[in-house]
Parts: C-alpha cells; structure tokens; sequence
C-alpha cells in the first residue's frame, strides 16, 4: 500500500522541518511527499530540498495565492493508494501512518476517506486540548457535514479512487477539506478513527478557524450543494 503525503506550502519555514522529520522517519521506501509551494518568500524551499530525499517531490513557485489550490496541485502529482494530507506547521506521531495503513487494511471497501483524533498544540508545542474531535466537534453524516463542517485537511486520509472524483476542485470551493470530506459521503462512506495520532498546532496564521460571517458561511453551503449536485451528475453519467 503506497502512501502518498501531500502539503501545501507557504512560509512555512518556521516548522517545516520538524513536521517533515515527523514524517520522513516513518515513510516507506516507495512512499512520497508531494510538496506544492505557493511561491513561499522565506527559506521554506530551500529547508525542503536540503533532505535530499528521493521521497520528496517538490513544485515550487506556483502563484495560487490560497491553500485550497495550492493543495490541489499537490494532489494532481499523488500516485499513492492512500492519499494523507498533511500542514506544513504539525507534528505527527511515530505510528501516524502504522495506524493509517492498518485502518484501511482492516475496513470495508466501502470507506473513501477517513479522519483521526490529535492533539491541539501552541506555536512552542505545549498541549492546549487533548482531543481534536472535541474542539472541533464533529458532525457524522452527508447533511450534518453540509451544515457544519467537522472535516479538518490535516488529519484527513483517503484512497485514490475518492481522489479520481473530486478533481478537479470546483473553482468556487470555498474549502477543500469540506469538499473532500462530503463528496465521500456521496461516493462511499467515512469513518472517524478516535486515535491520536498527530498534533495540530494553533497560532495566528491558522486558515482553518477564521471567522467567518453568518451569510458567508449560508453562501458557502449553497455554493458547496451546488457543486456536489453537479460532480454527482458528471461522474454518473460522463465517467
């Protein structure tokens, strides 16, 4: 089962290597790390290409100007069975991908996409919540999910046979880790794995969590129906 990890990158020069430290030991030799990088200004790139890892693939200066796109250039260069996403500012566990491969070896051909439990951490790693899904409060099931998103892209894994229909991303998406998480709903079945298996750190530049307005986020939700409707309709009957 190959496992490819993709992140998007931008700044990010500040964690990067210890994320990528947390990663690489656990990578197997025909795993890959897909790096898109969104014309970062500071050292990130060169903190990346100084591994000298075959494992590591990196596309640099991309001019997306947003993390959803950036991440979708990563995914379109994924050639994994197992798709992990990955921020360039976590820290994973030692048996992060262990428990990865495990859960989807173990489950029915049914489930698409999964997301595990982690940890909240601050900027110098010290613990602010033991439980992701607790701070986050997750929702199960396609509606619940359209009203109140519950899927972060850091702890989301999925196969590659989700990936072929979500790309490309809608070019109105307003999050790719909504837009993900609900199309498996449509096109099989998710589970979330109560297993802590990485830490999700929390600072100012987080893109995930920002405030938005009560109207922003009712258009988002139109705009997301919107798209599950047509994807659903173009795979159905053009695939």
């Amino acid at each position: 089962m190959k496992i490819s990890v993709c992140m998007a990158t931008y700044n990010g020069e500040k964690y990067i290597k210890e994320q990528l430290d947390s990663i690489l030991m656990q990578l197997k030799n025909d795993d890959e790390v897909i790096i898109s990088d969104d014309s970062s200004s500071d050292k990130t790139t060169e903190i990346v290409k100084a591994y000298n890892d075959k494992r590591i693939k990196i596309y640099e200066k991309q001019k997306f100007r947003s993390p959803i796109f950036n991440f979708e250039n990563a995914l379109q260069y994924a050639s994994g069975d197992i798709i992990v996403l990955s921020d360039q500012d976590d820290v994973w566990e030692n048996d992060k991908l262990d428990v990865v491969r495990e859960s989807f070896k173990h489950l029915s051909d049914e489930i698409v996409l999964m997301m595990f439990n982690g940890r909240c951490i601050d900027e110098n790693g010290s613990v602010l919540n033991n439980n992701l899904f607790e701070y986050i409060r997750i929702h199960q099931g396609l509606i619940s999910n359209i009203m109140k998103n519950s899927f972060v892209g850091c702890n989301i894994a999925f196969t590659k046979n989700l990936l072929n229909v979500v790309l490309p991303f809608p070019s109105d998406t307003p999050m790719h880790d909504m837009w993900l998480g609900t199309s498996a709903y449509i096109y099989g079945d998710v589970k979330f794995v109560n297993r802590k298996v990485f830490n999700y750190r929390l600072h100012e530049n987080n893109y995930t969590g920002k405030k938005t307005s009560l109207i922003q986020k009712i258009k988002w939700r139109v705009v997301l129906i919107k798209n599950l409707i047509k994807r659903y309709l173009y795979v159905k009957y053009f695939s």
